[in-house]
Order: structure tokens, then sequence, then C-alpha cells
């Protein structure tokens, strides 16, 4: 029998009475109450009733020892947004505490993050804004978004693997940068398994097949690990886990190693009282198992970003098996299980706001760099940059240890530093050798910067392509802004001529501060040599505007030439497919699906028995064997000057390398350059080789030829072709 929301929150609330601490049990019960309330009538689009939603984000909370104005806000967090309670309201029934947590969670969902790039990087902003605040809010957040992922078989296809792509990108790094493992790893294998649903069910096979025996061996070395540590350590805690199947996948894909050559898919994790304990277990370990080497790491003496702390390393069994041994303390556990939020789990008389210490300095870095940058989307970087999973710890000569993103250069080195460090850089020296500005730094090293003691000194242009932390890319930025304006009006003035050259933009300097207006005012410029300028320091992308300035230049500048123009005077019709019919005037035009032509395409027009002209391309098979049996039928056609913003279909056969994760990586191609995925099938051909067959939407051939050369780019592809619908 199925059990009723307030079954849950009855049985929710028996877990808060039987823990150790205080929790407020009559405020909990009156904020399900109101939200259960104010939700009457609402449904998911499960067919449950919506107050199921606020109450397993509540549930998530309490699993991860979160106080009552916490639960008290989760089980409110969407009264706000989509009932007719205010702010006012929570506030004055629960208290500015709860109200402002509700608040900052209702201010990130009101701008949906999958929209356009930098409509996103305006929301994530808000995140970090509401972050500064009150950490709490992005705890929220992250169980809020970890139900909705648990719950992402009810929405649409498309739907699912847009809202995987941005867990993916933007929830993973932050729950992983908080340390709360159980949350990251929970929503990325969700994730991947809607990303690349065939390598995701080839993992969970190939566990299910070996889980008996993967069962059968954990157990026996916790055993035999438990028999050796029982003199000396009786109260040491042996747990054994296997990798979660993201996990697996990132090893696969990033390594190119297979199922049977991930050594650490396998982990036994020992739990002792004390640092010197860790060490101590550690030689043991080694004496009872064959080392592998350089398969050690010390994130006890050097802890990672997020202040994970344990010694890991692999071993072989005896059975010839490897697997990973991870040692640490418990107060260690409890930060790697629960991160940030087992300063509430395991800390007794926690009260008021959560203040910052040296675990959250990251969300003040990223929140300087977006004072910094002119560009919002730096800031959406940042998160899929500086606060990606795995860190690489390097050292001064002085063994300050600085930490930073994998692919850091020495000069995000230097400016991690200290900004004038990175200003006043000459060279670099790793491990006393001197390396090249893009040299990429690797755990363990030793970097000294050399720095010049020119005061006028300062940093080169061709860093901002070099270094990869958003925090250098800023700093660099700031200082050519504020240091050399005039050298970056004349550097942005050629730029700009030179790419409104290449693409055929031909205007007069009188005419252009009207072309630009927008992104002038977008980017604060109030003159053109503000304009010149930003783009010379690198805070205006011309990549990112000149589709935008292309669309507008024949709309307002080349459109208006043409129609007082000559050349159109033979009457003709502008039908809403795009293509012009010569000398016929309100015939119906269809797109012929034998193959499906696009805007850029040389295309011929064959008038049918009724149903008008249809299009084909001039190198259609049909059209070819047509074309002397019925010539009067074929007439001309054109595509459009200026169609309007049509999308065609296009059918596209994808082969490559059967590898794990190929066709997930090629979905997500699509979904990072906003392509429209209308039908996405797989399959194996005889010579081992993977297919994929895709039906998309581009606007033209321009579009889809960038589409194409995107998925070339990708491991293993070996071809993309058109095809027939």
């Amino acid at each position: 029998m199925t059990e009723t929301c307030d079954e849950r929150f009855e049985k929710m609330i028996k877990r808060l009475s039987d823990m150790d601490k205080h929790y407020k049990i009559d405020k909990l019960r009156s904020a399900y109450e109101y939200a259960a309330a104010m939700h009457e009538g609402q449904k998911r689009e499960s067919g449950e009733p919506y107050i199921t939603h606020p109450l397993a984000v509540a549930t998530i909370l309490v699993d991860l020892g979160m106080d009552t104005d916490a639960i008290c806000a989760a089980l409110l967090h969407d009264v706000v947004e989509d009932t007719d309670a205010t702010y006012d309201d929570v506030k004055k029934r629960f208290g500015a505490d709860v109200a402002n947590l509700v608040d900052g969670v209702t201010k990130l969902d009101k701008i949906k993050l999958a929209s356009k790039e930098e409509q996103q990087a305006e929301n994530i902003r808000k995140i970090f804004l509401s972050m500064a605040k009150d950490i709490r809010v992005i705890i929220i957040k992250l169980a809020d978004r970890l139900h909705n992922m648990r719950t992402l078989n009810f929405r649409s296809g498309i739907k699912r693997r847009d809202v995987s792509l941005e867990t993916m990108s933007i929830f993973v790094p932050l729950a992983n940068r908080l340390g709360i493992r159980q949350l990251k790893e929970e929503l990325e294998d969700i994730s991947f398994s809607y990303l690349d649903p065939f390598a995701y069910a080839e993992i969970e096979q190939l566990l299910e097949k070996s889980k008996k025996e993967r069962e059968e061996f954990i157990e026996s070395i916790k055993v035999r690990i438990k028999e050796r540590l029982a003199a000396d350590f009786p109260n040491a805690t042996i747990e054994g886990r296997v990798k979660s199947a993201y996990g697996i996948y990132k090893k696969v894909y990033e390594q190119g190693k297979t199922f049977d050559e991930i050594y650490d898919k396998y982990a036994v994790r020992v739990i002792v009282d004390s640092v010197t304990d860790c060490y101590y277990v550690l030689g043991i370990m080694h004496d009872m198992f064959q080392p592998i080497p350089n398969r050690f790491k010390d994130y006890i003496s050097t802890p990672k970003a997020n202040m994970y702390q344990s010694l890991h390393t692999t071993v072989m069994g005896r059975e010839g098996i490897p697997f990973e041994v991870q040692i640490r303390t418990w107060e260690m556990h409890h930060t790697a299980e629960f991160g940030i939020a087992a300063h509430w789990k395991y800390k007794e008389g926690r009260t008021g706001k959560y203040k910052f210490d040296e675990r959250l300095n990251w969300v003040r870095q990223i929140l300087d760099i977006q004072k910094e940058s002119d560009d919002a989307e730096d800031i959406v970087r940042a998160i899929k940059n500086d606060l990606a999973p795995e860190d690489v710890f390097a050292m001064t000569p002085k063994g300050d240890v600085i930490t930073l993103p994998q692919g850091a250069t020495v000069i995000d080195f230097a400016y991690a530093i200290h900004t004038q460090v990175g200003h006043k850089m000459t060279g670099a020296k790793v491990d006393k050798k001197l390396v090249p500005f893009d040299y990429v730094i690797k755990t363990g090293e030793i970097v000294e910067i050399i720095t010049s003691k020119d005061p006028a000194h300062g940093p080169k242009r061709d860093w901002l392509s070099i270094c990869q932390t958003n925090e250098a890319k800023a700093k660099i930025r700031t200082w050519f802004k504020k240091e050399r304006r005039e050298e970056n009006i004349e550097e942005g003035r050629e730029e700009l001529w030179r790419e409104l050259k290449r693409n055929l933009i031909h205007i007069s300097e009188e005419d252009l501060p009207e072309l630009v207006a927008v992104d002038m005012k977008h980017h604060g410029c109030e003159t053109v040599e503000d304009f010149y300028a930003a783009i010379g320091y690198g805070g205006v992308s011309l990549s990112k505007i000149l589709p935008r300035l292309k669309e507008d230049y024949n709309k307002k500048f080349v459109q208006p030439e043409r129609q007082e123009g000559a050349e159109f005077a033979p009457q003709t019709d502008r039908s809403p497919s795009g293509v012009i019919v010569d000398g016929i005037a309100n015939c119906v035009v269809k797109l012929s699906q034998c193959c499906s032509p696009l805007p850029g395409d040389d295309i011929v027009g064959f008038i049918t028995r009724g149903h008008g002209v249809s299009v084909h391309k001039k190198d259609c098979v049909n059209y070819l064997s047509q074309k002397d049996q019925e010539p009067d039928r074929w007439v001309a056609v054109r595509w459009a000057g200026q169609p309007a913003k049509n999308y065609y279909k296009v059918a596209l056969d994808v082969v490559g390398y059967n590898r794990i994760g190929i066709f997930g990586d090629v979905l997500q191609s699509l979904s990072e350059a906003r392509i429209t995925t209308h039908e996405a099938t797989a399959r194996v051909l005889k010579n081992g080789n993977f297919m994929g067959s895709l039906t998309i939407s581009v606007a033209g051939t321009a579009e889809l030829d960038g589409v194409i050369s995107r998925m070339k780019k990708i491991s293993g592809v070996l071809s993309v072709e058109r095809s027939a619908k």
C-alpha cells in the first residue's frame, strides 16, 4: 500500500525526534501544513500531489543533518514561486531566516538555467550571491535538483537531456566543491543515464554480472584487514564500496581503459581515531598487500579544495585483483560524506547564519572575478573550469601549497599567488628547470615564478589564450583595460574591421554605431572607442557577436537597398519555406523529403499536380533521373535573400568506433550547440563500428557545416554525412 504524504511526513518527524539534536517539531509541522494547503490541487508531471516534491527535498536535508530552518525552507521553497503566498507571508509565519532562505531558492528558479548561455550566466551569478549570504541556499537547491533528477523520467526526452547536461555542468561541480559526496555521485549517475543511456546500461550490466563475485571479494578483504588490525586498532571500522557508474565511465572515456583495467573500481575504507593511526595503518596495508607504484595519494597533508582528507593507496591482493584502500579519521569521514553540511550534522549548538571560513574562499574568488569582468559568461566558465572535480597541488619554493584545476599553467600559478606576481612574471621554473609559459602543472611540482623589477612591465595579450583559470584571465583583462587604453583601441579597431570585412559586412564608420549599438549597451560602452577598447583587452568576444551583427546588417543595411533595385521586378512569391519561385505568385512551396534541401544548397523546383512546387537539391537523385523526362515541369527557384528565421529538418548519419560513450558525446555536442534533436537512434554495424542516425533542425547549410565540423572533432567519429529522412 502506497504511503500518503502525511504518513511520509510523520515518518520524517519520528526520525528527527529520535536524533540527539534538538529540532523544533512544531515549527516543522506548521511549515508542512502550510505548504500542503498552499499547494492543494497542484500536481507534478508524475500525477502525484505537488507537496510530494517539497517533502522529498526536506527528507534529503534530514539525511544531510541540516537544521530546523533549512528543513522548513525546503518544505516551503516553492510556495512563493507557485502559489499566492508572498515573502512577507512566510516571514510573518516562520521568521526572517526561513523567509530569506525561501527567497534565495525562489530567485534561482525564476529564470530557468538551460536557456541562452548568457541568461544562464546571470542566473548562476544569483546562485553565488545567495551563497555569499547563506550557504544553506545552495544546499537546499542541490536537494531540490536531486529530487527533480530522481523523477526526470516523467519529462520529455529532449528536456531530460537538457536538464541532465545542466546538472552535470553546474550542479555536480558545486556539490563536489561543497564536498557533499552522496549528492554529487547520485546527480552524476542519473545525469549520465540520460546523457549516454547506452554506456550507462553497458556499465550497469558489467557491474550486475560480477555482483556476486565482487561482494565476496570485498567481504573477504574486509575480514582479512579486520583480523590484522584487531590487536592495535580494535575500534577501526572497515567499509567496502564499488566505484559509481559515472566514475567508471570517466576512467574508460578519459584514459581509454577497459573495464578490467580500472584499478580502483573496488575500494575498502578504513576509519580510525587519529591522524597518526592513519599513517600506521597505511604501513600495515603495504605490508599485507603489494602496493602498485605511483598509485599513492596523501590528501591528509594536502587536502583537496573542498577540504577532503584521506590517504589513498592502490594495492594488489593475492587474488590478483587490484583495489583501493582509503584511510581516514572519523572527522575526515564526516567531511568526505557530507562536506559543508557536516557543520550542521556533527557540530552541536550551531545557530544563526553560516559564516565563511577557508573552505568557502572560492565563493569569494568567483564573486570577485565577476566584478572584474565585463563578460557575464565568465561566471559559467568559472564553474566549469575552476570548480572541476580534479585539482592539482603544486608548491612555491617556500613550501606554500597552491591548488589549481587540472590543465592549469604556470601563468595561472603566478596569478594564484598574487595579482602583481602574475603581472610582473617574465618566466617560470618547475623543479628548478626553466619551462615555457604554456607548461601544464602537475601535482607535487615546485614552481618558482621569475618576475621583473620594471614597474611598467605587464602581461602579454596571448596569455589570455594560454591560461586556464577564470581568475587569471579576469586579472589580465583588467590590467589591459586600465593600463593600455590607447593600445586597446587600436588593437580592437583593427580586429573589428578585419572581421567585418571577412564576414562581408561592408559598412561605413558613420553607420557603425547603429550596427553595434546593442553590444555597446550590453558591455557598458558609451562611445565606439570604448567598444574598440573592450575588444582590444578581451572584454568583447567578436566570435559571439558576429552572427547577430551579420543578421542586423542584412536587415538594416542590405535588404532596403535590394528592395529599391530593379532586379526584383519579375513577379515572385516569398513563401513561409523561405523559397522564391520565379514568375509564379502565391503558389504552395514544399521542401522534398528525399533530399531535405537547406538554405545554401543549389535548388530547383518541380511543379506537382495539385500540390504546388516541390523543391529539390540539384544533386538529388530524383532530379537527376527525371530532369530530361519532363523538362517543362522543372522551374527556377532560389532561396530568399533574407528568409524568416525558419528551421529545417535534416537527417545525418554518424559513423565511428564503437567505444563506450560515443553516442552520448554526439548528443552532448548538439545540446551544447543549442541544436534541436527530433530523433536519435544507434546501432552496431557488421564491421563492429557504431552508426548513429539523427534528425535535427538547422537554419541552413552554414549552421549544418558547423554542426558536422563539431561532430567530426569527437574522439572516435569517422564520418558525418547527410542522408534522406
